[in-house]
């Protein structure tokens, strides 16, 4: 803690750099992904291929994936930030599409005997019964992000992964605790707080005005 107490105002910024790496990611990635994710469900022939794009994207090395994009975006945030949205595609388009295909299809079918148009049924049906799944991607590419933004120090994106690798220069542990220390409370408390929301957003789920067939499923 030696680092920290000396120099709460370098830790804080490179924190606050962090999260806000993280959050734009994160934000973003599940707006492609979750909408990318009932795409496929409608067109299913797409499913392969895209699945196929994202896997391969997710296996490219970090620093690679980063060294690619500096001809196209230069450095900083924004090759950071569209880095960490390529990888936070494959476990969020895979969530979505398995959460809303596992539903039990009777349920489907009495939505539509309802009179449901397609919206309807997708909102008040199909990702609130899909809600479990896809946090589970939520919270996996979350804590992803906050760990795979630490090597973006590389391309001057800033955040805690510059003190790492100055401990790692300096081969000293204080330095490398300042930084690896909030790097694990960020990645516990947003877990944390995406399980709070995921309950809350269970119980909203439970509310719906849709006849009983969200609490049935």
């Amino acid at each position: 803690m030696q680092y920290i107490l000396q120099n709460p105002g370098t830790v804080l910024k490179l924190t606050l750099e962090h999260i806000q790496i993280s959050l734009i990611s994160v934000a973003v990635s599940i707006v492609i992904g979750v909408v990318i994710g009932i795409i496929l469900t409608r067109i299913k022939i797409l499913q392969g291929p895209v699945l196929g794009l994202a896997g391969v994207l997710y296996t490219i090395p970090s620093l690679a994936l980063f060294a690619m994009l500096i001809p196209f975006f230069g450095l900083g945030l924004k090759p950071t930030v569209f880095a960490l949205i390529l990888y936070s595609q494959l476990a969020i388009i895979r969530n979505t599409v398995s959460g809303i295909e596992t539903i039990d299809p009777s349920i489907i079918e009495v939505a539509e005997g309802m009179g449901m148009t397609g919206w309807q049924k997708l909102f008040l049906v199909e990702l609130p019964l899909g809600l479990p799944v896809i946090m589970a991607g939520v919270r996996m590419v979350t804590v992803m992000a906050i760990g795979v933004a630490t090597i973006a120090s590389y391309i001057s994106a800033g955040g805690l992964g510059d003190l790492i690798f100055l401990g790692m220069q300096t081969v000293d542990l204080n330095v490398i605790f300042a930084g690896a220390l909030p790097l694990i409370i960020l990645a516990l408390g947003a877990d944390r707080i995406l399980v709070l929301l995921q309950r809350k957003l269970e119980r909203w789920r439970e509310d719906l005005p849709s006849t009983g067939l969200v609490k049935e499923g």
